[in-house]
């Protein structure tokens, strides 16, 4: 049987560490470069009811299924299921009508999602580097746990399609701050200035968000 942990040696780590990504439930020990590794397993295997207690506490999985509620672009839309050979998932007033065959559901619903997330991340991108007088190559999302955007010095900016999930003006904060990267590739005291001035209001209170509710809307579409 395998750890309900992932090991990882770290080279700069000074000591042993375990801990618990909120975002995928996975349990991670961070073991020293040169520590011995059998008494870190020792330690880490002793710990299995701390582990199961975090993971109690993490957020609810919400599989995509019939009846539930999903929040798009602060919009609450009901996914509504129905028999029938069309493919196309529309928005009825507050419902999110899908047809087609039931096992399919899932992924194109995470699909639409991910459209959605992208036309709209792409107009709110344009919009702030218009603000800003700067360009932006291109703009992708993907789905990364570790943070929710990304600019590379070539002028690309990548989001995690989760933040359609998110409320608007946490996800407006979260796009002001990566076209300020356009600016600033670094985050000092000019940047975070920049990024104020690009979404017009302090945006502190989106990055609290973020940590306190974020690991809930990478639940959001998991059976478990």
């Amino acid at each position: 049987m395998s750890d309900p942990f992932d090991v990882v040696r770290h080279p700069t780590a000074r000591r042993i560490r375990l801990s618990l990504d909120p975002a995928s439930g996975r349990a991670r020990l961070v073991v020293p470069k040169r520590a011995a590794l059998k008494p870190a397993l020792a330690w880490a295997r002793g710990k299995a009811d701390w582990i199961a207690e975090q993971r109690a506490r993490l957020p609810r999985p919400m599989p995509y299924e019939p009846g539930m509620v999903l929040t798009v672009a602060d919009v609450p839309l009901t996914l509504a299921w129905e028999a029938g050979t069309r493919r196309r998932i529309e928005v009825a007033g507050d419902r999110l009508s899908v047809s087609g065959p039931i096992e399919t559901l899932p992924r194109r619903v995470e699909a639409w999602l991910r459209r959605q997330a992208l036309d709209l991340l792409t107009a709110e991108t344009a919009h702030y580097a218009a603000a800003a007088g700067v360009t932006v190559a291109t703009v992708a999302i993907g789905d990364a746990r570790g943070r929710w955007g990304s600019c590379a010095h070539d002028g690309a900016i990548r989001y995690s399609w989760r933040l359609i999930l998110a409320p608007g003006w946490v996800r407006r904060a979260t796009v002001a701050h990566e076209v300020a990267h356009r600016v600033h590739m670094n985050h000092a005291p000019a940047f975070h200035a920049l990024v104020e001035h690009l979404y017009g209001s302090d945006p502190h209170p989106a990055r609290a968000w973020l940590r306190a509710h974020g690991a809930g809307l990478h639940w959001v579409g998991r059976s478990s």
